[in-house]
């Protein structure tokens, strides 16, 4: 097997578990596609299937242990407390809320589990666990891709898609942070 392929390997191992922070990972991907060292019509329908069929583990590990996981979550208030609070929105807002969870920290495992635990739909939980990956890697691939076609020959694409990463997660931070602060902001 080639350096290639097991990269595609790595990336597939990456994006399959949902506990794993994969951005850096996926973002350099896009910029490995950029400079030639992947093939970009290959890369997206592979990690694609791969995050997706993840999501279905999760998710099928939550409707198979139901009483167990009710369990173990029962014993601690914030477990439950964070279970109760997945349950209610999947179950209000269906499959909006099972694509909105994969954007939220931890929320691809959490979401998933909670739906599987409450019995929601396996096929709108497909839907939406699709749509949200597809989103998901759609920019965060493209991000990388764009920023693998920006920089100047010399700099090691590597380097190219953690530094985007970074770049991404601190400009949602300092959004949250200004969002925060007009928020708490007295009324004039």
């Amino acid at each position: 097997m080639d350096s290639v392929h097991w990269m595609y390997l790595l990336l597939i191992l990456a994006t399959m578990p949902p506990l794993v922070p994969n951005s850096a990972l996926l973002t350099s991907a896009g910029t490995l596609a950029a400079t030639g060292g992947l093939d970009l019509a290959a890369l997206v329908p592979i990690l694609l299937t791969s995050a997706v069929l993840g999501d279905l583990g999760v998710f099928w590990m939550g409707r198979r242990s139901r009483g167990r996981a009710l369990a173990w979550l029962s014993r601690d208030a914030r477990r439950r407390s964070a279970l109760e609070w997945t349950t209610r929105r999947i179950q209000r807002y269906g499959v909006p809320s099972v694509i909105a969870m994969r954007f939220v920290p931890t929320g691809r495992g959490t979401g998933g589990l909670a739906a599987g635990i409450s019995g929601f739909p396996v096929r709108k939980y497909l839907a939406g666990a699709g749509i949200a990956e597809a989103v998901f890697l759609s920019y965060t691939i493209g991000f990388g891709y764009l920023g693998g076609r920006a920089v100047p020959d010399g700099i090691p694409p590597l380097l190219v898609g953690p530094a985007l990463s970074l770049l991404m997660a601190s400009a949602v931070v300092l959004a949250q942070q200004a969002i925060r602060r007009r928020a708490n902001r007295p009324a004039s």
